[in-house]
């Protein structure tokens, strides 16, 4: 499974969702590849500051990264795919040839929102370079989850309100929260699963998207 997190618009929290997604399959046992496909290298750097933990936690939940862009994003990742149960790719916040890449060799593209105009306001460029996408790779599945949210108020609504209006991106119906443990974790080269003290709220709402993005993905391609 190739999973690409991507968009255009920075800041959504891109990088901490991969992270945390690698994190979550590695504990379950699962051979996990994360790819840096961002020039700012944000996911690299993680994995530095991860490399330096001798914690046996770490140890039992192995994560190779590599740094990757543009043409080679494609090329590489499918050679390198074989060799994994899960590939991650994590794509900066802009239209890059590194996301477009990242578009054709992935099964799911997943991207995150704020719920803030300026973030909602992208959907539509986001979409005609998807529908250029699944031109050659029509078996690519794409869906959005609302980050970096609000624990309260309207403006989660609204902005799912406009997702559900797509026709090429599948809302998924949850929302992970603005919470400091995801600073905090990625900071020391964790996944919030790993930080301790545990965040159960933080746990809830990361193993919930992921479950229910997975499930998403089969309901959609079993159609």
């Amino acid at each position: 499974m190739i999973l690409s997190i991507g968009g255009i618009k920075g800041g959504s929290g891109k990088t901490t969702l991969a992270v945390n997604i690698a994190v979550a399959k590695a504990i379950k046992g699962e051979k996990v590849l994360l790819v840096d496909a961002d020039d700012q290298k944000s996911a690299l750097t993680w994995s530095e500051a991860r490399d330096s933990l001798q914690e046996e936690m770490i140890s039992n939940n192995q994560i190779s990264v590599v740094h990757l862009s543009g043409r080679s994003v494609l090329t590489q990742v499918k050679k390198l795919s074989k060799d994994y149960d899960e590939v991650i790719i994590d794509v900066g916040g802009r239209e890059t040839a590194s996301l477009r890449a990242a578009l054709l060799v992935c099964d799911i593209f997943l991207t995150p929102f704020r719920p803030r105009s300026l973030d909602i306001w992208t959907l539509e460029s986001l979409e005609e370079i998807l529908t250029e996408a699944k031109t050659m790779n029509p078996s690519m599945k794409a869906f959005a989850v609302l980050n970096q949210a609000d624990s309260r108020g309207n403006d989660n609504n609204d902005a799912n309100k406009i997702l559900k209006d797509s026709d090429l991106i599948t809302p998924v119906n949850c929302i992970v929260s603005q919470r400091k443990v995801f600073a905090n974790a990625i900071s020391e080269g964790l996944g919030i699963l790993e930080y301790k003290p545990i965040d159960k709220k933080a746990e809830i709402e990361l193993n919930n998207m992921i479950s229910k993005l997975y499930h998403s993905y089969i309901e959609t391609i079993s159609k």
